[in-house]
């Protein structure tokens, strides 16, 4: 426990049911903040509110939705409203990235980076920011990567994307922050992760006896610090951008990243 004073804090995680938003979810929850999260599988939010109610005392509402459908969004934010009273914090964290070349990204593709991405981020930021300005309060975290700010080839989908993201923060924080609303951006790294997990089964399927250390420690190949990042370092970052401790940033993108982006 960080003693961030963010006791009687509410705060709204999308994609919280696994990895980054889960663990932000466990932090946040041990702060005694009120938390409410949403994810599309029922059997993935329930198993983490079990999680987090052993793991901290706390227990968090959770809500399938799903956040590339504005009426789902609306209409979960209405619920968390009315059980809560306010949200004080939103934390946009739904995402899943696609790495293709230009020519082989077809339409489906770029309308699953958006709707999730970016519309997400945009519908639950359009449910919750009115009642943030009444209160003259409020913090929101989108989550991109560093990719979104240093770009590479065959990764053209999500470049485009996170980096739409991280405008998306830079314009509604200069909008925002008369309000004393805070806006800023997490640039995440290689973090392990379910989808990593995934691969890694599905190479021990195909024939390979490579462990999950070993895994993980060739995809650190290039990362500086020469280990691959946990969601619970990215989660505590997240905690701290939501306290009064740094209320003077806004309009930030700060990577977390073991240090391999070449750009600030």
């Amino acid at each position: 426990m960080m003693d961030l004073n963010l006791k009687g804090k509410t705060a709204f995680i999308t994609g919280g049911s696994d990895g980054i938003g889960k663990a932000t979810a466990m932090i946040l929850a041990s702060e005694d903040c009120k938390v409410a999260i949403c994810a599309r599988g029922i059997e993935k939010l329930e198993n983490t509110q079990k999680e987090i109610l052993e793991k901290t005392g706390n227990k968090v509402e959770i809500f399938p939705t799903d956040v590339r459908k504005e009426s789902e969004v609306t209409e979960t934010i209405k619920k968390v409203f009315s059980i809560f009273g306010s949200i004080n914090i939103l934390i946009n964290n739904a995402g899943t990235s696609h790495a293709n070349s230009f020519e082989n990204t077809v339409n489906e593709i770029w309308e699953e980076d958006f709707s999730l991405k970016i519309y997400g981020a945009i519908y639950t930021s359009r449910a919750i920011i009115p009642q943030m300005k009444k209160e003259k309060e409020g913090v929101i975290i989108n989550l991109t990567t560093p990719g979104g700010k240093a770009f590479s080839a065959n990764k053209i989908p999500t470049s485009v994307s996170r980096s739409a993201g991280i405008a998306l923060t830079k314009s509604m924080s200069k909008e925002l922050a008369s309000y004393n609303i805070r806006v800023n951006t997490v640039c995440v790294g290689l973090i392990k992760s379910g989808q990593h997990k995934t691969r890694w089964e599905n190479s021990r399927n195909n024939g390979s006896d490579i462990s999950l250390d070993e895994f993980y420690k060739n995809m650190s190949a290039d990362i500086p610090m020469g280990r691959v990042g946990e969601a619970e370092e990215v989660g505590s970052l997240i905690a701290f951008l939501c306290s009064d401790k740094v209320k003077y940033i806004t309009g930030a993108s700060i990577n977390i990243d073991g240090g391999t982006s070449p750009v600030v």
